[in-house]
């Protein structure tokens, strides 16, 4: 007979696992905890936006608290890397042990070029190798495009040397992995180089990986982050296939590793990684973004916090319902409101441009989130904060706020 949990428990569970259970570390966050925090989710997801502040940095706020982003920019950029940037749950710095074996399960749907006449395709393949082997530095794809005289050679095909063309192929080299990013410019440009030059482990990088015991580490990977989880829950991590990921999963329950569960609700079977903590109680607070490892996957999140979320970021501004970059604000083991931010970084102001309580959000919870905006306008340099009088929750809010 399955070992049963209770809605409860599963919450707990993964709360735990994301490093989200405790209230988080009062004093000076160090090098030591924003790398175990890393290596506890294997992944960060990257995204442009920058409304608030760049996604990567985000989660580690939500778990730490205060810490001076520089400490994570090193870990991608001082030697030895600590992560790397690759396709993982989209584009995603991740642990740079985990590079071959993405490589062995990347999908063929990343690649952008395959429109492209072959002969054309090949000619800038090599081409591009060839400059950023003896470039000296690391590129833009800007400086590669612009070094490659993309505007005036031009060969027979339509294609050309048209920046589209040569753009698309330096993206599948990147999503093949024989190419990496050394860093990223202040207007967070992807700086291009040899993934040997890059990676960690040098020329051993591109070493091929197996692919069935690639899904078998990473599905372990994402169980270990996810506490528990459903077979898609697994999948999504890592956006792995479902059907070779449930073959990994019962192959690793197999060996001990996760247990099958049943939760309370869930219509699907679910798996407990062994060495998962399930807390009698939780305390930690947070808001979290857009693109939290926590909300990856959304059913997950609307089967273990009954909370319905969408990314409206690209949602006509009339057909949105909460606002452009909406976090979600965690108190305890309840996912209770969710707030629309902005950085007005010329005013030295944190915007809060919409609030929302879910219901059965408890009487405190303006005044938890107001400490919470407070929490992260220190962190982003940003002296004020201004709730605009939208959503149910900003009456109470801008009270809060205004009460310090």
């Amino acid at each position: 007979m399955k070992t049963q949990l209770s809605l409860r428990q599963a919450r707990r569970t993964a709360l735990a696992a994301q490093g989200l259970a405790r209230v988080r570390p009062t004093g000076l966050v160090g090098a030591r905890q924003v790398g175990r925090t890393f290596e506890r989710l294997g992944l960060l997801q990257i995204d442009s936006v920058n409304v608030l502040a760049r996604s990567h940095y985000l989660p580690l706020f939500s778990r730490l608290g205060p810490y001076d982003r520089k400490l994570l920019d090193r870990l991608a950029t001082r030697r030895p890397r600590r992560m790397v940037e690759y396709w993982a749950h989209e584009a995603s710095f991740v642990r740079p042990e985990l590079f071959a074996d993405l490589r062995a399960v990347q999908r063929r749907t990343w690649m952008t070029a395959h429109s492209l006449p072959p002969a054309v395709a090949e000619d800038l393949r090599q081409r591009i190798l060839e400059l950023l082997e003896t470039a000296g530095k690391a590129l833009t794809s800007r400086q590669v495009m612009e070094l490659l005289g993309h505007s005036t050679v031009r060969t027979t095909s339509d294609w050309g040397w048209n920046w589209n063309a040569a753009k698309r192929v330096l993206e599948d080299l990147f999503a093949a992995g024989l190419i990496g990013s050394a860093g990223r410019t202040p207007q967070f440009e992807r700086l291009y180089a040899p993934t040997p030059a890059v990676h960690p482990a040098g020329a051993a990088a591109l070493e091929p990986s197996d692919p069935e015991q690639a899904v078998l580490r990473l599905t372990e990977i994402a169980a270990r982050a996810h506490g528990i989880a459903t077979v898609r829950g697994l999948a999504d991590y890592f956006l792995l296939q479902q059907r070779e990921t449930s073959i990994a999963a019962e192959v690793l329950a197999g060996k001990g590793i996760l247990e099958p569960v049943e939760v309370a609700g869930w219509r699907q079977p679910a798996y407990l990684h062994a060495e998962a903590v399930i807390p009698k109680s939780v305390s930690g607070q947070a808001l979290l973004s857009p693109f939290d490892s926590l909300i990856f996957e959304r059913r997950r999140l609307e089967e273990l916090f009954g909370f319905h979320y969408r990314i409206e970021i690209y949602t006509p501004p009339e057909a949105r319902r909460y606002g452009y970059y909406v976090l979600p604000f965690l108190l305890g083991e309840e996912l209770v409101a969710r707030v629309d931010l902005k950085a007005d970084r010329a005013a030295g102001m944190l915007l809060v441009q919409a609030a929302f309580a879910d219901p059965g959000a408890p009487p405190h919870t303006a005044r938890q989130l107001a400490a919470e905006l407070r929490l992260m306008a220190q962190w982003l340099g940003l002296g004020q904060i201004m709730v605009k009088p939208m959503g149910d929750l900003a009456p109470a809010l801008k009270l809060a706020v205004c009460r310090e």
